[in-house]
């Protein structure tokens, strides 16, 4: 599948367009400011079975479809049932492992290991009660939030933001390509990917997110995010991504290129609930 066929997808659903990438304004009442500049991250879409993962599912919440979407005509949801219509009911998310330039929450920056970086494994969401607004923002439920620096993770989980440790890298190759990797008690990932072809997104996107925690977790907090800037490149067809172990998303199905993005600029802060 094509990359423009993922935008539509995530991208398009995480990026509203506007006439500049000024970042868009958070919500009043903040508790906190989370700062993210000069990213590089790799992104993998994935499907996952939701009862892999339904401890993690607040009752407030559903997980998005494959045979939803399908249903909306998305023709990438329709071929893939045809192919395999077991995974109707089967969820939607994506996976980043990001190096940050700038990562910064009030003040306090995590020590990065020699190619550190962070891991996110979100999942598209949607309100149980189809008549409830959750506010500003593409909804997205945090299955997992991987950070290197443990005591980093301490002081995330203070501060209302979900996290636990998990020993993650990113790095540049000199011929352009990218390594990632992931390490953690019953998941082993690793990821490669030679940026290709045209530059999409740019000065012109922008958007907003909503992360809400996983009920298994003991947060009672969200984070709502926005950002401006988002560049993307398709992986070529020579990446990969491998995934090894007992964990949830050891057992996910990578779809489509993945896809090598920087140069956006997001903020963020923790909102009571």
């Amino acid at each position: 599948m094509k990359i423009h066929m993922w935008i539509a997808l995530l991208a398009a659903a995480l990026m509203a367009r506007a006439v500049s990438a000024q970042v868009p304004t958070l919500p009043d009442g903040t508790e906190t400011r989370w700062t993210v500049e000069r990213p590089d991250e790799l992104v993998a879409y994935v499907l996952f079975d939701p009862a892999t993962v339904k401890d993690r599912l607040p009752a407030t919440l559903r997980f998005i479809t494959v045979g939803e979407l399908a249903d909306q005509g998305l023709q990438w949801a329709k071929g893939h049932l045809a192919d395999d219509p077991s995974h109707d009911g089967w969820g939607i998310s994506f996976l980043e492992i990001v190096r940050m330039g700038v990562c910064d929450i009030d003040g306090r920056a995590p020590v990065w290991p020699e190619h550190g970086a962070a891991a996110l494994w979100l999942a598209r969401v949607a309100p149980s009660d189809s008549t409830a607004d959750l506010g500003p923002g593409v909804p997205l439920l945090t299955l997992e939030f991987w950070m290197p620096d443990s005591l980093f993770v301490l002081y995330m989980r203070g501060k209302g933001y979900y996290a636990t440790y998990g020993d993650v890298r990113l790095r540049g190759d000199p011929g352009g390509g990218w390594r990632g990797s992931l390490a953690v008690d019953g998941l082993k990932v690793a990821a490669e990917c030679t940026p290709t072809g045209p530059v999409e997104g740019g000065e012109q996107s922008r958007g907003m997110q909503v992360f809400f925690p996983p009920a298994s977790s003991s947060m009672t907090t969200v984070v709502r995010v926005a950002f401006a800037g988002h560049r993307i490149r398709e992986c070529a067809e020579r990446s990969s991504w491998r995934f090894e172990g007992a964990h949830a998303l050891a057992g996910g199905i990578v779809l489509g290129p993945s896809t090598y993005q920087f140069g956006y600029r997001l903020v963020g802060g923790v909102y009571g609930r």
